[in-house]
């Protein structure tokens, strides 16, 4: 259920309503916007009276939510969330790129992407210390070491750094990380979201294989029940019958995910289509659609790289894409983040 309260109310009036919430039981999510205040209710609310709130005549509407998420629903929450990340803005109006190698592999390597990344324009540094892999032989990253030459190649550049965990029991080992990831494969590992919901950082939750919108937003859920509001949702492409590409990018995702929440939204071209040549345009293209920034795979020596070489950009590459993404999201009236 959610109250909407007529702008002229004061907080007096609004702490009675939360007030009476509380004695009830009910668990309530404030939302105090430019232009409308609202107070999401969580819980079953077939046990409050609607009229008996109908009759405090600050009160503008009261509507029920149907969905089965309400944290993460923009009903709820009719403004759009942006977040501070390390001085950066993320969500409505900026524009981030996250960019990096799929796995770090030395600290040579990660630096010297880094300082090319940033050099183009990315805002943050990705890369991979864990690597989730379908062979159990193939390479699986170098875990906390991986982690320690993130840091390094952070205090380098000044990027903030996103990289991907796979267990609860690491969480520890992620002090120094700005953003954790969540891959496709572990977006519906309850325990670890729930985990995740405890802490005070940033997840970017990537979307499942074969995962729909409303079992996606649901992770988000699970996330933010736990107390972390700072969710960034990731499109990287859902398996369909296609082969052509890696997976099939779902841009429509996009601007349904924007008119059913209200969390970011960006888009992971490289693992999407598993062809770098494809990473411009679909970039323009989510550009276009309303995301709120890209993920990029970028590598200095594709050829040898460790995990997914034939999917990565080189710097060069990277370089002359950005500044074609520059010009689309300018074209969207959006400001792209610039490191200074």
């Amino acid at each position: 259920m959610i109250i909407v309260l007529k702008p002229q109310t004061t907080q007096e009036q609004a702490d009675s309503i939360l007030s009476i919430l509380e004695k009830e039981g009910f668990r309530h999510n404030y939302i105090k916007g430019a232009s409308q205040t609202v107070i999401g209710i969580i819980g079953d609310t077939t046990k409050l009276d609607e009229d008996s709130f109908r009759t405090y005549e600050f009160i503008e509407d009261i509507k029920r939510v149907s969905e089965p998420y309400k944290l993460a629903n923009r009903k709820m929450h009719p403004e759009n969330s942006v977040y501070n990340i390390a001085g950066r803005e993320v969500g409505e109006g900026t524009f981030n790129v996250i960019a990096g190698p799929c796995s770090i592999e030395t600290e040579e390597q990660v630096i010297e992407i880094a300082k090319a990344v940033k050099k183009s324009g990315a805002s943050f540094l990705r890369g991979g210390a864990f690597k989730p892999r379908t062979s159990p032989y193939a390479f699986q990253g170098l875990h906390g070491e991986g982690l320690r030459l993130l840091s390094i190649a952070k205090k380098e550049t000044g990027l903030p750094i996103v990289t991907e965990i796979m267990s609860q029991q690491d969480l520890p080992l992620f002090e120094d990380v700005d953003v954790i990831q969540v891959g496709a494969r572990n977006m519906q590992n309850f325990e670890l979201l729930k985990e995740l919901g405890k802490i005070d950082k940033p997840i970017l939750l990537k979307r499942g294989l074969a995962s729909t919108l409303q079992e996606w937003i649901m992770s988000a859920e699970y996330i933010m029940a736990g107390g972390n509001s700072k969710v960034i949702f990731c499109e990287r492409g859902i398996r369909t019958y296609e082969t052509f590409t890696r997976n099939t990018l779902d841009l429509s995702a996009i601007p349904a995910l924007k008119r059913l929440s209200h969390l970011p939204v960006i888009v992971d071209p490289s693992h999407a289509t598993g062809l770098p040549w494809m990473v411009e345009p679909l970039s323009k293209a989510a550009v276009a659609v309303g995301a709120d920034g890209l993920m990029i795979e970028v590598h200095n020596n594709p050829k040898k790289a460790l995990c997914d070489g034939a999917q990565s950009l080189t710097p060069e590459q990277f370089d002359n894409v950005m500044k074609k993404v520059a010009t689309q999201v300018k074209f969207e009236n959006k400001k792209l983040w610039q490191p200074q």
